[in-house]
């Protein structure tokens, strides 16, 4: 039976289009055939995350319109035969979205599909809403800082009231904590939230801590999602969240201070 993923929160820029790219890579790697659609409509980003954007024809909305199949639509991934892009349409607005329309590709998309992956625009605007309005899990993904942690907060409120689930009293969507941008050093001078802290604040399961790394953005210029990074601790981070995902159990990394050698200290790198 397909699962419909949605990777959300309220805050823009804490590391949702790049979990939603290595999320989806991961489960491919893994052999589970995936989809992953871009929400954003208007910006666009999924599609250079997952180094396919010279091969855009048709996007999300066109398939709603039904000016071009899903067939048409979808983008193979280059590296792997079972994961596949839908891109947002960069020349539309939001209210190019219905409930109808999203359900309808949705629904075309769990019959081929193990895994869908919704990857929503930032706020709680209407792209974000229809992202996670199918949604039968959820990774939420927050910064540790108070103001992202707020508003993922808020976002789990959306979730608990606004969804299809929620509206037709089925069992609630599957939430899963996401921390992202993580740096052990900067928690313990106070600069940061620590993981008991976010927790504490939101009441989800812990799911995946992601350290802060230059490998993000070198992964991210070159096209890459990071998971196929695993050498870098992203990248292995993020192999971690898949493996939890689909029911391992493995002890958290990441969350303490990389501890420096004598040469390190001596010249300070």
């Amino acid at each position: 039976m397909s699962k419909v993923v949605v990777v959300t929160s309220g805050k823009g820029g804490v590391g949702k289009t790049t979990t939603s790219a290595s999320f989806a890579t991961g489960l491919a790697m893994r052999g589970h055939k995936t989809a992953v659609i871009d929400f954003d409509v208007g910006l666009r980003n999924l599609d250079l995350i997952m180094g396919c954007e010279r091969r855009v024809v048709y996007d999300f909305v066109n398939v709603i319109n039904g000016e071009a199949s899903l067939k048409q639509a979808l983008i193979r991934d280059k590296a792997h035969d079972n994961l596949f892009i839908l891109p947002a349409s960069q020349t539309r607005d939001k209210d190019a979205f219905t409930t109808e329309g999203v359900g309808k590709v949705i629904d075309e998309l769990r019959e081929s599909f193990d895994y869908i992956v919704c990857d929503s625009p930032a706020g709680i605007e209407k792209g974000a809403m229809m992202a996670l309005y199918y949604a039968d899990e959820a990774l939420i993904v927050t910064n540790p800082e108070v103001s992202s942690v707020r508003d993922s907060d808020r976002i789990l409120g959306i979730l608990s009231a606004k969804s299809k689930r929620a509206e037709e009293g089925l069992e609630p969507i599957k939430e899963h904590l996401v921390v992202t941008r993580y740096s052990a050093s900067r928690v313990a001078t106070g600069e940061m939230l620590s993981i008991e802290d976010i927790q504490e604040l939101l009441g989800i399961n812990l799911i995946a801590v992601i350290p802060e790394s230059g490998a993000v953005l070198q992964a991210s210029n070159a096209g890459v999602p990071v998971v196929r990074d695993e050498v870098s601790n992203s990248g292995q981070a993020y192999q971690d969240l898949i493996s939890r995902f689909l029911g391992e159990e493995l002890p958290m990394r990441f969350l303490d201070s990389e501890k420096k050698g004598f040469l390190k200290r001596l010249f300070g790198t």
